[in-house]
């Protein structure tokens, strides 16, 4: 893996983690009325823990744990196992997951240094051995709220078609792009794009490439 953010563009790196602070704190405070509000609602209807965590992968696919309002009961059936994730989520965690307000709380991800406004999205520890070398390059950024891919199909698109734009976004980063797909990402929420089709409460898996000769770890 490359050494993250290219010397020739420091100066505008730094200027991205300022925008990040300034924009995440801001949105916090502005929105912190309707989290205190999803706070005891999600608790109200699904119980404890009202976030979810879990280790993602993220600059140099360092570990870090990130933070969302959960979607997901823990039921299960009678010999005890987790149903499906499809059975597990409530209109609730429907709700909050098609209007992405689940993911309010990775602001405070953003404040901490974690992750970025923009950038590829935070996937699975597990899948950093199953990229190819190039795809690898998606964690030479921070990973972000919203990304290339996600404004440009999300989960209509294949794996590969998604981590070709997280390298493309790497390759072609501005500030201007930035503010483009900030732009795209609040105009698709209200449009309610990028939701699976057939109310599928999570993706596919990503099983890895056929070529894993290729693929690296970090």
């Amino acid at each position: 893996m490359r050494t993250p953010y290219p010397k020739r563009k420091r100066c505008a790196w730094i200027f991205k983690r300022v925008f990040d602070l300034i924009a995440a704190t801001g949105t916090v405070l502005f929105f912190s009325p309707i989290l205190f509000v999803l706070f005891f609602v999600v608790r109200k209807n699904m119980g404890q823990p009202v976030l979810f965590t879990q280790q993602r992968p993220g600059l140099s696919g360092a570990p870090f744990t990130i933070y969302k309002f959960r979607t997901m009961t823990h039921c299960c059936d009678d010999q005890g196992r987790l149903l499906p994730d499809g059975d597990r989520i409530p209109p609730l965690g429907q709700r909050l997951r098609s209007t992405s307000l689940d993911e309010l709380p990775e602001l405070l991800n953003v404040i901490r240094g974690d992750m970025s406004i923009v950038g590829p999205r935070p996937l699975l520890m597990q899948y950093l051995d199953r990229y190819t070398l190039e795809q690898a390059r998606r964690h030479e950024v921070k990973p972000g709220l919203t990304g290339w891919a996600q404004v440009n199909g999300r989960n209509a698109l294949s794996w590969e078609e998604k981590f070709a734009m997280d390298v493309w976004y790497v390759d072609n980063w501005s500030f201007k792009l930035d503010l483009k797909i900030i732009y795209m990402s609040v105009w698709s929420v209200f449009k309610r794009e990028g939701i699976s089709q057939a109310g599928h409460a999570t993706v596919e898996y990503f099983q890895g490439n056929r070529d894993a000769q290729n693929s690296t770890s970090t």
